[in-house]
């Protein structure tokens, strides 16, 4: 079965799920949704419905919102940029803003003053003043200086807000007292009706933070919060605001280790696309990746965090090598194995001559084999590889039930979860896994599985695909960067696969192990959610390269009576432990990006954005 016949097929099996869950109504308005997408175009597809905006200018609690003060330096900004960035923000929804105007245009440009203060003349909620060019972190700051409400915002001075920013952002503050929130945006050429692209972003998730600043715009935090940390850093312009959200994360942390940013998930800000913006990517301007390390290292050096921060596979990205006690930690490396004697000799075999990491031992969990040849398989294995055991489980196939047998002869600090089926294909593959999990907070890490093809077979996973769970950007060519780069970047996710997953022991034993009643499917999916429940995090890296040489056409269990029976039991079960609409709604992926493909495409209806509610 080829691969567009493959997503046909699980479409409309997930069509069969939601009529059968749901009834025929839910279903039906999902697929008017996907056919109108793609039948009558694409305009104005992020902003809300006019009714929702006109009953948002209508909402008399609005004016209780808090204010919110927008700073925007401004540098000889073309006319055009700067009427249509005013006109965006005077024309917003809720009364609750403040402009903060702070000008370094050059004698040539006297304009961009004139226009301002014609502006500020008109509207007394405008404020500006002159100042001479410092750089865009002082001149953020100048702005600063000029705001008066209790939060503030970060505007460039040639993009725009939405129409409900200001009114989404007031209220989302007013009922939380959040201190820091920030936005969905989305990027335009020529007019935000015609927006190419959206960043659907993840809820808080400090790993992928620190490998690029994902958050952005439209960013919101308090007057106070910015004041406490000295407001932006010339040292870091360039990434002068991911450099400010690491530096007042770490404020609100030293407070409360608990403390992070909201998410709002909606499109308050549209980032105008051209040749002098960073929305075109970091070749317009360069500076931008050294600062971004900088702000990083910083940052490591602020929270007590030991490692080199390089630059990423990307630009616009980094990566922290982190510094490993000495001695490093014992992996015990546990691998189920039934027969495929010859499965498991390449795995075995490119472990041991290409891993660097040499602190591990190898737990080999014989179950049931029937083959006379594995027995003498089995006795070879202490002689040809070091510290390389063989467990004998008796019992009936039961993956969870494996792996916990085997995790009580494992010595290691950390454990290593591995099919029989993986092949190593690059060294520093369990540095990179071992570094990551011994992290503050970290529980357990993944890795990047490619099937044979170089296709992707596992880059973390995303709860609620396909109804259940699924793992992003499945199939997708190795090698590129994948959505606002998740393909390239360690980051935060729900789960991740055990066909190779490292956790730390004690977090293993503190949740009792796998649930042994997932015997196959989605044991590794409750594991790791059962990890997030005691306080732990997930992580994922694309410096842990394996190939998993599990069939890329190999058929479902739908055939199989009994197979189908026991995967429909496990799919119940999921939901009935951590809750349907838990599953449904992954933190760490946007509600405005498609639950029926891996891909990170846009939902089909955007349903999220027309009719706002929070």
């Amino acid at each position: 079965m080829n691969l567009q016949a493959k997503r046909i097929k699980e479409l409309f099996g997930y069509a069969r799920t939601l009529t059968r869950e749901e009834g025929v109504g839910p279903m039906m308005r999902r697929a008017a949704g996907f056919f109108s997408r793609r039948l009558l175009g694409r305009r104005s597809r992020y902003l809300p419905c006019a009714k929702v905006l006109d009953a948002e200018r209508m909402d008399l609690e609005a004016a209780a919102f808090p204010t919110i003060s927008i700073l925007t330096p401004l540098y000889n900004t073309p006319e055009r940029f700067l009427r249509e960035f005013l006109d965006s923000v005077q024309n917003q929804t809720a009364p609750n803003w403040e402009l903060c105007l702070a000008d370094a245009s050059d004698e040539e440009h006297a304009a961009v003053g004139q226009l301002a203060r014609q502006r500020a003349a008109e509207d007394p909620r405008i404020r500006y003043c002159k100042i001479s060019n410092r750089g865009i972190a002082a001149n953020t700051n100048e702005a600063a200086k000029l705001a008066t409400g209790t939060y503030l915002a970060l505007a460039d001075h040639d993009d725009l807000l939405a129409p409900h920013a200001i009114y989404c952002m007031g209220r989302l503050l007013a009922r939380t007292g959040a201190d820091f929130a920030y936005s969905d945006e989305a990027l335009f050429r020529k007019s935000p009706r015609t927006a190419h692209v959206a960043h659907f972003k993840p809820d808080y998730a400090p790993e992928y933070l620190m490998a690029c600043n994902y958050i952005c715009h439209l960013a919101v935090f308090r007057r106070t919060l910015f004041e406490e940390v000295g407001g932006e850093r010339s040292e870091c312009d360039g990434a002068q605001d991911h450099d400010l959200f690491l530096r007042m994360i770490d404020a609100m942390q030293r407070r409360d280790p608990d403390a992070a940013p909201l998410h709002l998930p909606q499109v308050l800000y549209y980032w105008r696309v051209h040749a002098a913006s960073t929305s075109g990517g970091t070749g317009a301007k360069p500076y931008v990746v050294q600062a971004a390390q900088r702000a990083v290292a910083d940052h490591l050096a602020a929270t007590g965090r030991s490692g080199t921060v390089e630059e990423g596979r990307f630009p616009g990205t980094c990566h922290v090598n982190w510094t490993l006690p000495d001695p490093p930690p014992l992996v015990s490396i546990l691998i189920p194995n039934k027969d495929h004697t010859d499965d498991l000799e390449k795995c075995l075999f490119s472990l041991y001559s290409r891993t660097f990491y040499d602190r591990f031992e190898v737990l080999v969990l014989e179950n049931n084999s029937t083959d006379p040849a594995t027995p003498a398989y089995y006795k070879t294995l202490p002689d040809r590889y070091e510290n390389c055991r063989v467990v004998a489980y008796t019992g009936s196939f039961n993956f969870s039930r494996i792996n916990n047998f085997g995790r009580k002869f494992a010595h290691g600090r950390l454990l290593l979860l591995l099919n029989n089926d993986i092949e190593i294909l690059n060294g520093d593959w369990l540095t990179q896994m071992v570094a990551e999990t011994i992290q503050p907070g970290v529980a357990a890490c993944g890795a990047m599985l490619y099937y044979p093809d170089d296709t992707i077979q596992h880059a973390g996973i995303i709860t609620g695909l396909g109804g259940y769970a699924g793992h992003s950007h499945k199939y997708h060519k190795r090698g590129g960067s994948g959505y606002m780069f998740r393909l390239a970047t360690v980051q935060d996710y729900s789960a991740v696969t055990a066909a190779c997953l490292m956790v730390r022991t004690e977090a293993y034993d503190a949740v009792g192990g796998m649930d042994e009643k997932f015997t196959v499917a989605f044991n590794d999916v409750d594991f790791c959610l059962r990890l997030r429940r005691k306080g732990w995090r997930i992580v994922w890296t694309p410096y842990a390269e394996l190939c998993h040489h599990e069939s890329k056409s190999r058929g479902s269990d739908e055939k199989d009576p009994a197979k189908k029976a026991r995967f429909a039991g496990e799919q119940a079960r999921l939901y009935e432990v951590h809750g349907k609409q838990t599953i449904l709604h992954d933190p760490y992926y946007n509600p405005s990006l498609s639950l029926d493909y891996e891909d990170f495409r846009e939902s089909a209806d955007l349903r999220n954005l027309k009719n706002v509610t929070l």
